[in-house]
Parts: C-alpha cells; structure tokens; sequence
C-alpha cells in the first residue's frame, strides 16, 4: 500500500497545476517530436492485446490464481485511476490528468507479465524499461511527467494487492509455504 500512499502524496503536492519538472518534460516534447514515438507503451491496443495474451497463457497453464489477477487487476488499475482523477482534480489542456489512466494500465500489465513470468530477473528489468519509457512517452505528450510517475505508484500498488489478496508467493506448489522446515 506504499505506492497508493505515495501516489496520493504527489498528487497532493503537485496540487492542479504544473510543476518545473513537468514544464522541462514538456518543453523536451515540443523541442524534440522523435520521443512521440514512446507512445507505443501506453497505447492502449498494445497493453489490452498483451494482457489478453497473458490471460491466455495462465488460462492454459490452469493457474487460476494466477489467472484472476491477471483477469481483475486491469480494470481496477483503470477504475482507481479515473477516480483518482476525480479527487485530484488536476487538468492538463481540459481533461483531468492525475493520475495517468494509460500509464496506470500498461503498469499493470508490465507488472503482470512479470508475474506470469516467475518474477525473473529479466521479466523485472525488462518491465522497468518498459515502465521508463512509457512515462518518458506521456511526459513529452499527453501528460504531464508527475502525472505518469503518480500512475506507476498506482499501477504498482494494483497489482501488489492484487497479489497479496491471491495470495501468490514465489514459492513453486508444494513446497513449504511457511518456510518452517530445515
């Protein structure tokens, strides 16, 4: 619950308006129209269609578990984010922006593969990566940069209760859960 307690801090720090910060991320998109590009991370065809595969491989691998929190944490990462919005009231160009509702969702679904994926070493850094280009995406564009960073504590705070209330441990089945043994 962390990132939900962090999440509500900056957003209450950055108050409606835009901070320096987010003025450079800007200033950077107009300058340099290449980083557009970055979009591609929170686009929304994209995160739904990598979702709907990793639905597809706990489904197969009958890890129900598994299966319900990659079926639930999506919508609830982008309902909380829409509410947020609401609380916040923070807009950018007319629409509210606090936090991030894209960036809320590919969170979800990059923190979600790795889940499905064993929580490996690679599925980690290739999920930050993705996670740090999806923020320098909205930030040089739609939104502004604390908006995106308040969307990753959000998103990351989705899927760790998703988990918890799962209860998913690294642990493979059958071993011992409570590590009470030797």
């Amino acid at each position: 619950m962390a990132g939900l307690a962090v999440m509500t801090l900056l957003g209450l720090a950055v108050g409606t308006g835009s901070t320096p910060v987010d003025d450079w991320f800007q200033d950077l998109g107009q300058t340099h129209r290449l980083p557009g590009f970055l979009l591609v991370f929170t686009d929304g065809r994209v995160t739904l269609t990598v979702w709907a595969l990793l639905l597809a491989i706990v489904v197969i691998r009958r890890r129900w578990r598994p299966a319900a929190v990659v079926a639930v944490a999506p919508p609830v990462g982008v309902m909380l984010s829409r509410l947020a919005k609401r609380v916040f009231g923070r807009e950018k160009e007319g629409a509210l922006a606090y936090p991030s509702g894209h960036t809320t969702l590919a969170v979800v679904v990059f923190c979600l593969a790795v889940l499905v994926a064993g929580v490996t070493a690679w599925a980690v850094v290739a999920a930050v990566v993705a996670t740090v280009l999806a923020v320098l995406g909205q930030a040089v564009s739609y939104h502004y940069f604390t908006d995106a960073v308040g969307a990753v504590f959000l998103g990351t705070a989705v899927v760790c209760a998703a988990a918890w209330v799962a209860r998913l441990d690294r642990c493979q089945p059958g071993c011992d859960v409570g590590h009470k043994s030797g």
